[in-house]
């Protein structure tokens, strides 16, 4: 696998005053399922129609399979695009449609009709030709415009929200379809998405956009475990943060005083700032530990030294999600999300609502975010 199969390059694109994308430099690797994520307005659009031609950057190169990109129009490079709406002809078969771009390309009957059944066999559409696009469904249609892009064989296929139209079952079910035909064909995929639940589902990796600017890029596991900022930890998945002060930093350890919350943030590893320095300590719902509290008990023991990762709390509202409760606990003047899974069928109601807890976590659990 190529190291960087598209490079995007110190990539700026302006619109009169304001700046779209801002010296964007990304790498994605030949056969990946790349996501560029974020909400709406960050610029991760106009990185993608910048990728297909669409849109022409300011400043910056664009290269895909070491071939510079710049002058070369949309319809001679080699990509394709599922865009958000689908764009489906209601005029033609489902055959017509995937058949379309080839036609267009000259390419012979025979070899049309072969192409477009492969194509239609792939998004398990086998035997959908004849039907109008009416006669499908919203997930059909996009299989249907997935065909459409995948039978003229791009190098890259690139998707504009893909599977926002759909509703949340379908949009699931859709998010383990397309990975899988990634998988079976092997093409690089680039999707925009704003949804970080279908990017974190499919991607190999993601880029994170906010103001034009890339925030941060990796797998999702190293974006949702070791966000690099606070909008990161806030924009993938739930989180709980409080403002602290670094009071140690050493290699095997760290400790964080959070004054906010009346205890200490105390780590099994360093984190490279500078002692007394404001940071954020960040910690994940999950991984929150949640007990009883009687009035006339002492705290229980915690698994950091000296007391620190465990704070006293109300229980101020709690959700019964099925797989799950979400609790919300006031722990002085502020809210603390709490997940706990709901192992068996009693576990509705484990707490209710005012009834006083113990909350803890392991020294492994805390991100630290610098200021």
């Amino acid at each position: 696998m190529s190291d960087s199969f598209i490079r995007i390059s110190n990539v700026t694109k302006r619109y009169g005053a304001v700046t779209a994308v801002s010296d964007v430099t990304l790498d994605i690797k030949r056969g990946e399922f790349f996501a560029l994520l974020g909400p709406s307005g960050c610029g991760k659009t106009t990185l993608l129609r910048m990728l297909a031609g669409f849109e022409i950057p300011d400043e910056g190169q664009i290269l895909i399979d070491g071939v510079d990109m710049a002058g070369v129009a949309p319809n001679k490079r080699p990509v394709n695009m599922v865009f958000q709406s689908y764009a489906v002809f209601p005029h033609m078969s489902v055959a017509d449609n995937v058949a379309y771009g080839l036609k267009i390309d000259g390419v012979p009957k025979a070899e049309r009709d072969t192409r477009v059944a492969e194509a239609l066999e792939l998004v398990k559409l086998g035997g959908y030709g004849t039907r109008s696009p009416d006669q499908l469904s919203g997930g059909q249609r996009q299989r249907v415009a997935l065909a459409r892009a995948l039978v003229k064989r791009p190098k890259v296929l690139l998707l504009d929200e893909p599977l926002s139209a759909l509703d949340a079952k379908l949009r699931e079910a859709m998010r383990i379809e397309l990975a899988q035909i990634q998988l079976k064909v092997g093409v690089t995929f680039v999707m925009v998405t704003h949804d970080q639940d279908e990017a974190m589902a499919m991607a190999d990796r993601c880029a994170l956009m906010q103001g034009g600017t890339m925030q941060q890029c990796g797998t999702p596991w190293d974006m949702y475990e070791y966000p690099a900022n606070r909008f990161v930890a806030d924009f993938i998945g739930s989180v709980n943060m409080v403002e602290g002060k670094l009071v140690e930093d050493e290699r095997d350890h760290a400790l964080v005083d959070t004054p906010a919350w009346g205890t200490k943030f105390w780590l099994d590893h360093g984190v490279s700032g500078a002692k007394g320095a404001s940071v954020w300590a960040a910690i994940r719902p999950e991984k929150i530990t949640m007990m009883p509290r009687a009035a006339d008990s002492p705290p229980p023991a915690s698994a950091a030294p000296d007391g620190c990762n465990l704070v006293a709390g109300v229980v101020h509202y709690s959700a019964y999600l099925g797989s799950e409760t979400v609790y919300e606990v006031k722990v002085g003047d502020q809210i603390l999300k709490v997940l706990r899974p709901n192992s068996n069928r009693d576990d509705n109601g484990w707490c209710a609502d005012g009834q006083p807890v113990w909350l803890s976590w392991s020294p492994q659990s805390p991100a630290i975010l610098l200021a």
